[in-house]
């Protein structure tokens, strides 16, 4: 992990194009409201992974970002596997 704005950015990259993918795929398949809901799913992870990253008092900072990374990618390959369900 090179740095915090890094982590950051990287949340914002992923689950932006996990948006737009949303958006496309349930446009797409005329399913508005499905999409919907992932994209609030997307959204509410990248507030709970951002409030985490902000959070004072971690002892182990590079476990903690580290775990942070990790949840991101597994929070993403879930809602691209939503996603290809629409």
């Amino acid at each position: 992990m090179a740095s915090i704005k890094n982590l950051k950015k990287d949340i914002n990259y992923v689950l932006g194009d996990v948006i737009e993918y949303a958006l496309d795929v349930s446009v797409l398949k005329n399913e508005p409201k499905k999409g919907d809901e992932i994209i609030d799913e997307a959204i509410e992870t990248f507030d709970n992974l951002v409030a985490k990253i902000n959070a004072p008092g971690v002892e182990n900072k590079k476990a903690h970002f580290k775990a942070i990374n990790e949840e991101l990618e597994t929070k993403a390959k879930g809602l691209v596997e939503k996603i290809n369900k629409l």
